[in-house]
């Protein structure tokens, strides 16, 4: 929670200072059309690449497979997209980072390595994959209708 915190605090001043920085060197409207520029070049890379992640994802669900890789993907491209928004170059590089296929790949892989998920449970209809846990032998399925 604390890291959190100093995340919250800290980011802002980072931005601060290097908008000041920046500024300092090539001038304040060239400073903010930059800024305007990495918003857009981001919400064009956001655009593309969530329709790609969301086509990934209707091929898998339609093959029957649980799209978990693209899921996580679709919160990256969520938090990227938002950076991106946020004026500032420490945002917008880690907003690139999270939108660029390859950088994204890398961060989903680490995570995947270092976070665990805990205390999960699977409840869902799919049918026969490796990967799924398998349904309860004593399950009866049917339907259910009240009549009063």
């Amino acid at each position: 929670m604390r890291f959190i915190l100093l995340i919250f605090v800290l980011t802002p001043i980072i931005e601060m200072w290097l908008l000041i920085k920046v500024g300092g060197v090539i001038g304040a409207l060239p400073t903010i059309a930059l800024v305007l520029l990495t918003a857009m070049l981001g919400l064009a890379l956001l655009r593309q690449q969530s329709f790609s992640t969301l086509m990934r994802a209707r091929a898998r669900m339609d093959g029957g497979e649980l799209p978990a890789k693209e899921m996580i993907e679709g919160i990256f491209l969520a938090v990227g997209g938002a950076l991106l928004l946020t004026p500032g170059f420490l945002t917008d590089a880690i907003g690139f980072a999270c939108l660029l296929p390859g950088i994204r790949q890398i961060l989903i892989a680490w995570g995947m390595r270092h976070f665990t998920l805990r205390n999960a449970t699977f409840q869902g209809g799919f049918s026969s994959s490796s990967s799924r846990p398998e349904a309860p032998k004593d399950t009866i399925e049917g339907e259910f209708r009240r009549d009063d």
